[in-house]
Formats: structure tokens, C-alpha cells, sequence
């Protein structure tokens, strides 16, 4: 089945606007501190940049006729996910900040030009045309940030 992609943009547009909300007014140093069930915030930030790159690939793959590079059985995806956040948990606030805005801007920019075959859904592998993986992040931050009392 084919996503309308209007709803798409949407649904993407939303999810970044809620998690910029729920970070809204942290301290580089609450963002930087692991104590969010061991990844600190910004490491939630670089990890969602990480799959917003995957998918806008994806979407752009797959629109030019391609199969998806990124089907993953459930031992693969234990083996990537610790590999991904080793790479990306040294970064800083600011440059996990800035992966997000670019990455988010790009998945946009996919959709936006996306063919048909682009926003068939059940082309995808692990990257998912439409995810709600920001928003389970986005929960994770704002129940951090109510037990924390910031």
C-alpha cells in the first residue's frame, strides 16, 4: 500500500516538532549526562539522526527501482544497534543537534520527492516508511525529564 504523502510529511513534521519540545530548554550538560537508562540525550538525538539517514536513503533507493539495503533479521539488528551507538556516542551536543536537524531535513526531502514505488510501504526493511520510533524516544526524554524534576 502506497502512503499519502502529504500524511507523511506530516507525521515526520510532528514527531521532530514534539521531540525538539521535549528537549526545549535543556543544558548542554543534562543533554551530554548518561542517565537516561544509560544514553544521555543527546545520544537518543544522534541515534535518531542515525535512522532518519537510513530511511531518507532508503527512500530515495527505492524510488529509483532499487530493493532495500536494509532488511536485517532480529541477530543482525542486535549486532548493529550497540555498533551504531558506540560511532556516534562521542559526538557532541551541538553536532548531535545539528545530525538531527540535517538528517530530519533530508528524510523530508526524500519524501517530498519521492515516486510511487518510493512510498510503497512494503518495500521497506528495518527503516520503515512510516516509524514511530522518534515518538517512543520522544516519551523516553519527557519521562526522563519528569522523574529528573527539569
Amino acid at each position: 500500500m502506497a502512503e499519502d504523502r502529504g500524511g507523511l510529511l506530516q507525521h515526520y513534521r510532528q514527531m521532530r516538532e514534539e521531540l525538539l519540545a521535549a528537549i526545549d530548554g535543556l543544558s548542554d550538560e543534562a543533554m551530554a549526562e548518561p542517565s537516561l537508562d544509560g544514553w544521555s540525550v543527546k545520544d537518543h538525538l544522534a541515534h535518531l539522526a542515525l535512522w532518519d539517514e537510513i530511511r531518507a536513503s532508503e527512500v530515495v533507493r527505492i524510488s529509483a527501482g532499487h530493493e532495500s539495503a536494509w532488511r536485517m533479521d532480529a541477530e543482525q539488528e542486535a549486532v548493529f544497534g550497540p555498533i551504531a551507538y558506540t560511532l556516534r556516542r562521542g559526538l557532541s551536543v551541538d553536532q548531535a543537534r545539528w545530525e538531527l536537524e540535517m538528517s530530519g531535513q533530508r528524510l523530508l526531502d526524500a519524501i517530498a520527492a519521492a515516486t510511487e514505488r518510493g512510498l510503497e510501504t512494503s518495500l521497506y526493511g528495518e527503516a520503515a516508511l512510516r516509524s514511530t520510533h522518534e515518538a517512543a524516544h520522544t516519551g523516553w526524554i519527557k519521562r526522563w525529564r519528569e522523574e529528573r524534576g527539569i
